[in-house]
């Protein structure tokens, strides 16, 4: 056997086998963290907390989980995903633990305020699993070919993006028939099978293999290429970050996906406040409301995919960015129930499909950086989750009841401007080459 048919019989996986483990990496994650928003006020009662450590604390791990996103998105592109996803999820594991084990030990009679800050330690480990996203961007965006990838994209980011919405519905009755404990308990339970299932069915795209094995960058590439990988990274972390920074169009994207993706996490948490605050509903009427909107966002995601692969990533977002628009002024004008709900449905299907849609342009506005590029947009615009919340907040203080209504002008204004952005990507598609 020659060396090139050694080097090509070395590589191992497939591109479904990668959509399934980058899938279950994210799915797992984003469910670990999902647990401490529900569960953290059983602390800050025990804790006796001040209303800025509250804030902080619920928070710290929305913001670990976004910004984390940019270093390991960026380090994708140096040795593919299967590392960083570990490291991710191994440190969200821990975080997980740690307060499991601070329930066993310390919960309630022993927490003081002194172990605030291991609180907040764990706490923002735990965020680590929601960064786990940037990295199955990148990994699997490396597996598959162009004309597929806003499928592939789409069922890896909107399958894995369910598990807030199944937390939301289990987690209340895990509780309820066995205690705080329990909830996380079957966390980390769940996280450490999650673990071994990714570690056994992911790989790296066929390049990161080839080169682990001894190639140089251009026999990898060419190997690679007869393998049918189309993208290839860029020669360093540091370079994938300043290259995808320094494309303009990487600007553009976050805006959408700051709209879409960061407003879809301040929804999820502003929502059951929403309904039972503004409706009088009650506790499990805005927990369904809730996890539906959160669930209907994340399937739709799916179709959302394939639609930007045959009629185009532009097109697809500018539409479903209008969908969006259209329910936001059906819920800020609204004062009916069932058509405050029609609102909610049609901004989830909206955000779902523009998610899918901008990552679909990812990869085609800047091939290679796509690493980076993932990492700049998904984690400066997971920050929508910490930044639109506070906004909701000012505008129901400011304006009594009605201003939980008034307060989706956001939403508004958002998709407004996030249409303006994807008109001119769309104007200036043509300085990018087509695929």
């Amino acid at each position: 056997m020659d060396m090139q048919s050694d080097l090509t019989s070395r590589i191992k996986g497939s591109p479904s086998k990668a959509l399934l483990g980058a899938t279950v990496g994210f799915f797992i994650g984003f469910g670990a963290v999902s647990l401490f928003g529900p569960t953290a006020h059983s602390f800050i009662k025990a804790m006796n907390l001040a209303p800025s450590q509250v804030g902080f604390l619920v928070a710290i791990p929305m913001l670990t989980g976004s910004l984390f996103r940019i270093p390991f998105g960026a380090w994708v592109d140096r040795n593919g995903g299967k590392l960083p996803f570990l490291v991710l999820l191994v440190a969200s594991l821990i975080g997980i633990a740690g307060l499991y084990w601070m329930l066993l030990t310390l919960y309630p009679d022993h927490l003081t305020q002194a172990h605030y800050p291991l609180l907040l330690f764990f706490g923002a480990l735990g965020g680590c699993g929601i960064a786990t996203f940037s990295v199955g961007i990148g990994q699997v965006s490396y597996w598959f070919p162009r004309n597929r990838q806003g499928r592939a994209l789409a069922s890896y980011a909107g399958f894995g993006n369910t598990s807030p919405g199944l937390v939301a519905l289990i987690l209340p009755l895990i509780i309820a028939a066995g205690g705080l404990w329990a909830g996380y308990l079957v966390s980390v339970t769940i996280v450490l099978a999650g673990i071994v299932l990714f570690m056994k069915v992911s790989y790296n795209a066929p390049f990161f293999q080839l080169r682990h094995h001894g190639a140089d960058i251009a026999e990898a590439q060419r190997l690679a290429r007869q393998h049918g990988q189309e993208l290839f990274p860029a020669p360093s972390v540091m370079k994938t970050l300043r290259d995808s920074a320094a494309s303009w169009r990487t600007w553009p994207l976050v805006i959408l996906y700051f709209t879409t993706f960061g407003g879809f996490l301040a929804l999820t948490a502003w929502l059951p406040n929403f309904w039972q605050t503004f409706y009088g509903s009650s506790h499990w009427t805005a927990v369904f409301l809730t996890a539906g909107f959160s669930l209907f966002s994340s399937i739709i995601r799916v179709p959302g995919g394939s639609w930007a692969d045959r009629f185009g990533g532009e097109v697809v977002a500018a539409l479903s960015l209008s969908v969006l628009l259209l329910g936001a002024v059906i819920m800020t004008l609204s004062g009916s129930f069932w058509l405050t709900v029609a609102g909610e449905f049609l901004v989830g299907a909206g955000m779902g499909i523009n998610n899918a849609a901008v990552f679909k342009l990812v990869p085609h506005y800047v091939p290679d950086a796509v690493g980076g590029t993932a990492g700049w947009v998904g984690g400066l615009g997971a920050l929508g989750g910490f930044v639109v919340p506070p906004l909701l907040g000012r505008i129901a203080e400011a304006m009594g009841p009605i201003g939980y209504a008034r307060g989706y002008a956001v939403y508004v204004a958002l998709a407004l401007i996030s249409l303006a952005f994807t008109w001119l990507l769309y104007a200036t598609r043509r300085g990018v080459a087509q695929h």
